[in-house]
């Protein structure tokens, strides 16, 4: 059964710090607790989201600057 990382609130994600900045991670990296893998922004305010559990990114399953929902899964563990 795959793991996954949940968004913890409803708003916009981002895998950018800024547009014209590089990703937090990547698919095929490796993460640990509480690293960063992206911004939450609602209603202009950014929420880090920080992992809970520790893996490799097998995918994204949420585009940069794609509206989510509390609960909906962000990436994909291996």
């Amino acid at each position: 059964m795959a793991k996954h990382i949940l968004s913890p609130l409803p708003g916009t994600f981002y895998r950018k710090p800024a547009p014209d900045k590089p990703n937090f991670k990547n698919e095929g990296d490796l993460i640990a607790i509480g690293d960063v893998i992206g911004i939450i922004e609602v209603m202009k305010s950014f929420n880090e989201v920080k992992t809970d559990q520790a893996g490799k990114i097998a995918k994204f399953l949420t585009d940069n600057e794609e509206p989510v929902m509390a609960g909906q899964p962000l990436l994909e563990l291996s």
